[in-house]
C-alpha cells in the first residue's frame, strides 16, 4: 500500500480540492482587493504574517508537545507504547516520529510535525489506561495518517491568509478608532469618498468569516482522511470506531476542570473535549462523532469486516 493513499477516496479528494480551490480563489480576490485600495503598509504585514507561520511550521511539533505538557518518553520507559508505533510506521513506511506521553487523565490523543521526518505522536495517560492495545493501534494509526498526509502543511497554508486578514482587520480597526488614514486615504480630503481604511477593514472581516469556514471544511475532512487511513492502516476499521466511542464516553466522565486544562489542544486531539456542546457542523473543525463512525461503518463493510 503506498503511503499516498491512506484515506484517500476520490469522494474525500474532491471535496477537498474544492473546498481549498475555493479558499484559493477567496484569497486571490482578497489580495487583488487590497492591492488596488491600499498603498503602503502591504508588504510589511505580509512580511509579518509570513514571519508568524514560518515560525508555527518549523516549531510546531515544539509548540503542540509543550502547550499539552506531553513529556518524550523513551523505548524504556514505553515499550508497549514504541512497538506499537514502529509496527504501524513499518507497515506505512514511514520514519518513527517521537513519542510522547500527556499526564492527564483525558482520553486522548494527537499528532503534530511539520513533515514525516519532525514529527511527534502524543498520547494521553487516560487513553492508555481505557483502550484496549487494538483500540490504541487505531489511534496510532489515526495520528500516523494525519503525518503520512502531511497535514500540518496543509493547515499552515490554509490559515495563512487568515492570519493576514485577521491581522488587518485588527490594523483597520485600530485606525477607524483613532482617526487614521490607512494607506494613504484621503477621508479628510473628500468627505464623500468610502475612507480606503474602512474597505480594508470590512474586506479583512469577510475575507476572515469565510476563510474561518472553509478552513473548518478542509481540518473535518483531514479528519475523515485519517479515519480512513486508519482503517486501511490496521484492516480492521472496528477498532477505530471503538476506540473513538469510549474516547467520547470516557471526556463525559472527566471533570470541567481538566477537561479547561486541556481545551486548548481540541483542534489536535481525535476527538475534542467539546464534542458534547459544539453547536452548528459548518463551525466544527471536527466531524460529529456519530457521522465518523457511520463513514467507518461503510469502510467496514467495503472491507468485509464485521460491524457490531
Amino acid at each position: 500500500m503506498k503511503r499516498k493513499s491512506f484515506g484517500r477516496d476520490a469522494g474525500l479528494t474532491i471535496r477537498l480540492l474544492a473546498t481549498t480551490g475555493l479558499l484559493g480563489l477567496l484569497y486571490v480576490v482578497f489580495a487583488v482587493v487590497l492591492l488596488n485600495v491600499l498603498n503602503v503598509g502591504l508588504v510589511p504585514m505580509i512580511l509579518i504574517v509570513v514571519g508568524i507561520a514560518a515560525f508555527q511550521y518549523w516549531t510546531s511539533d515544539k509548540l503542540a508537545l509543550a502547550a499539552s505538557g506531553a513529556k518524550i518518553v523513551s523505548e524504556q520507559e514505553a515499550p508497549d507504547l514504541h512497538a506499537m508505533v514502529e509496527r504501524l510506521c513499518a507497515l506505512a513506511g514511514l520514519p518513527k516520529p517521537r513519542i510522547a506521553v500527556i499526564p492527564s487523565d483525558v482520553p486522548n490523543a494527537f499528532a503534530t510535525g511539520r513533515n514525516p521526518k519532525h514529527a511527534a505522536v502524543a498520547v494521553t495517560e487516560g487513553l492508555w489506561r481505557r483502550l484496549e492495545p487494538q483500540e490504541i493501534e487505531a489511534v496510532l494509526a489515526h495520528e500516523l495518517s494525519h503525518i503520512a498526509n502531511r497535514d500540518v502543511l496543509i493547515m499552515t497554508l490554509a490559515s495563512f491568509f487568515a492570519m493576514l486578514a485577521a491581522l488587518i482587520t485588527r490594523w483597520g480597526l485600530y485606525f477607524g478608532m483613532w482617526g487614521g488614514g490607512m494607506g494613504g486615504g484621503n477621508r479628510d480630503n473628500n468627505n464623500n469618498q468610502v475612507p480606503v481604511w474602512l474597505i480594508v477593514f470590512v474586506v479583512s472581516v469577510v475575507t476572515y468569516a469565510v476563510s474561518f469556514i472553509l478552513i473548518r471544511m478542509i481540518s473535518r475532512y483531514r479528519e475523515y482522511t485519517a479515519d480512513r487511513g486508519s482503517a486501511l492502516m490496521t484492516g480492521a476499521p472496528e477498532n477505530l470506531m471503538s476506540a473513538l466511542q469510549k474516547i467520547a464516553s470516557g471526556i463525559t466522565q472527566i471533570p470541567q476542570r481538566d477537561l479547561r486544562e486541556v481545551a486548548g489542544m481540541n483542534a489536535f486531539f481525535i476527538v475534542p473535549t467539546n464534542w458534547r456542546t459544539q453547536v452548528g457542523e459548518l463551525f466544527m473543525d471536527h466531524p460529529p462523532l456519530e457521522k465518523r463512525l457511520a463513514a467507518l461503518s461503510q469502510i467496514a463493510r467495503e472491507m468485509g469486516r464485521p460491524v457490531a
